[in-house]
């Protein structure tokens, strides 16, 4: 476990069978139950978030996004490809602890964990707190995984669970510290 002064939270969209996007990155299969799956909790959500940090497969696709959806957060990219002045509202990371040393200089305080690989990263390093999970009754049968190999189990607390619209089902669960 690092030892840091912001608390990290996941707040992600899966598939029934663990996707979080296709292959391609395609997402349709999750924004298309639209209004009928009702309010997914992400605006007040949001709202208590200071620092959003994502790999390069999730800000690639959200940069064009019109208008930023981040507005007002610090947002960090932890990628080894993206050039280090890609964009004027994010900041690039190489690597974790440079990611790490950066958030705590800035005095990130509440953290949204987001895109597949970082989420792994943050879980492996013992750095996610809470992790929502919006489960869409889809099987898309391959795709980006939410999870992958871990070097040891991840326990979990259940928190909540509540049924949305469209028959998606969201859980939220804290993080158990290894003992």
């Amino acid at each position: 476990m690092v030892d840091r002064a912001f608390k990290a939270a996941a707040f992600v969209g899966v598939s029934l069978d663990g996707f979080i996007a296709r292959e391609d990155g395609d997402l349709h299969w999750l924004t298309s139950r639209g209004e009928a799956a009702g309010d997914y909790g992400y605006d007040a959500f949001i709202e208590g978030i200071d620092t959003v940090v994502m790999g390069r497969g999730t800000y690639e696709p959200g940069r064009t996004y019109d208008p930023w959806p981040y507005e007002g957060r610090h947002v960090a990219v932890l990628s080894t490809t993206l050039p280090l002045d890609a964009d004027p509202r994010i900041s690039v990371h190489r690597d974790l602890g440079d990611l790490l040393r950066a958030l705590d200089e800035r005095g990130a305080k509440s953290v949204y964990v987001d895109g597949g690989q970082v989420i792994r990263t943050f879980l492996r390093a013992g750095l996610i707190d809470a992790l929502t999970i919006t489960t869409v009754p889809v099987l898309i049968g391959s795709g980006v995984p939410l999870f992958g190999p871990l070097e040891r189990d991840v326990p979990l607390r259940h928190v909540a669970t509540r049924v949305l619209g469209a028959g998606v089902v969201q859980s939220t669960y804290a993080i158990e510290p290894v003992t």
